[in-house]
């Protein structure tokens, strides 16, 4: 497994900023974010930005997991859906674009829809994830989607059902355990269960239960990440593990997207290093 950082920490930073940031904490991969509010929008980004963050993501020696990039599928204007459909595309585009010799980073998107709409949404989300795995397919791609607490996908096993209605292998699982851990899972279940469709993760901490949680950074909460990682290794995962910077932590009035980092990856380097599992890194 190996240690990333995701740009969703910094999201207002430009991506020079953000690929050199997380180089100096000692990342071994970095997690870009597509967004029309951000300093990343795949629909507006040229060729020659490409390949300039190609070369930046080269020279820095960083991988590209993934590229998060969300639109709601179940928006019920067609010409808002219809949009938010072509942003989650075009994030498809670029990670093909930037793809390396291992191939293209994955696309991370939720699901969305609310968990007492579950049984009404469930196939619309279906149909969606699958209409994306289609063109991620024709970009040799995969869509990876995000359960979220308080959305339609937010338990272990709703997730499974998707992966198996769905049945395509270009869309799998960003493994974010922090909202299954939210609404009281352990991980010695939803981790057996889903590491088989992971291909990216997310981990941060988390303090309390939904909806009275929060999110924190890792080490600020009593998440055992070494009991974590042995069972990820367990598992077989052995893709990236990727820190997500909750917008709870970023809206703390001292919050300082380098110091954040550093304290993340000190607890993450750490815990793999007391479980005795190898989480490489910069």
């Amino acid at each position: 497994m190996r240690l990333g950082y995701s740009a969703w920490a910094m999201p207002r930073l430009p991506v020079d900023e953000q690929i050199a940031l997380v180089r100096a904490a000692g990342y071994a991969g970095i997690e870009l974010v597509s967004s029309p509010t951000g300093s990343l929008d795949a629909q507006r980004v040229d060729v020659a930005e490409r390949r300039r963050i190609r070369r930046l993501l080269d020279d820095a020696g960083l991988a590209l997991p993934s590229i998060a990039a969300h639109g709601d599928l179940l928006e019920p204007d067609p010409q808002t859906r219809g949009a938010n459909l072509s942003r989650v595309q075009a994030a498809i585009d670029l990670a093909a674009d930037l793809a390396r010799e291992e191939g293209p980073p994955c696309v991370v998107t939720m699901g969305y829809g609310r968990p007492e709409g579950y049984l009404a949404q469930r196939e619309a989300i279906a149909e969606g994830f699958a209409t994306l795995g289609r063109y991620a397919e024709q970009r040799g791609v995969v869509v990876a989607l995000e359960p979220h607490v308080g959305q339609a996908f937010d338990l272990p096993e709703r997730v499974a059902w998707l992966m198996e209605r769905v049945g395509s292998p270009q869309v799998r699982l960003n493994l974010d355990n922090s909202h299954f851990e939210v609404m009281g899972c352990d991980l010695a279940t939803y981790i057996p269960l889903l590491a088989p469709y992971a291909v990216h993760t997310h981990v941060k901490d988390q303090r309390g239960r939904s909806p009275q949680h929060q999110f924190l950074v890792p080490g600020e909460g009593d998440f055992d990440y070494s009991r974590y990682l042995r069972e990820m290794a367990r598992a077989g995962y052995q893709g990236f593990i990727t820190v997500e910077i909750s917008v709870m932590v970023q809206r703390r009035p001292d919050y300082d997207p380098r110091m954040t980092a550093g304290c993340a990856f000190a607890t993450l380097a750490g815990a793999a290093a007391g479980a005795g599992v190898r989480l490489a890194h910069g």
